[in-house]
């Protein structure tokens, strides 16, 4: 796969013992899955156990080769899940990973939670400046 995303299985919604990571993962992957398209079919959904997201669960991380990783909060299973297939696409499409809050879809404009450069391209530039 070329792209990854993955999912806090430990997230837990405040004041509560739900932890929504493992079912928000079967629903994204069905949705992908419904999508049929080439570009969602690029991505490998999975779970991590802690993502260090625990005050803005449930927290969801977009990776891929040579991009920047974005981190969202505050995702919901109930009513995000389509906005996290429409950011799949526009992910995919993103050559470096980078794209400004206003571009991403839904309530992933505001739920931002950090966005990573590359550590391959960051590698490589300092070892351009060594040379």
């Amino acid at each position: 796969m070329e792209h990854r995303i993955t999912i806090c299985t430990t997230c837990r919604h405040k004041g509560t013992q739900c932890r929504p990571g493992y079912e928000l993962i079967a629903r994204l992957r069905c949705a992908i899955a419904d999508a049929g398209d080439a570009v969602t079919d690029s991505f490998e959904v999975s779970g991590v156990a802690c993502m260090a997201g625990c005050d803005r669960p449930c927290t969801v991380a977009y990776h891929g080769t040579r991009k920047a990783t974005c981190l969202f909060g505050d995702i919901d299973l109930d009513t995000d899940i389509e906005n996290l297939v429409a950011f799949a696409r526009q992910y995919a499409d993103l050559s470096d990973g980078w794209c400004s809050s206003v571009d991403r879809p839904g309530k992933l404009r505001r739920t931002t939670l950090a966005r990573v450069p590359a550590a391959i391209v960051a590698i490589e530039k300092s070892e351009a400046r060594a040379s």
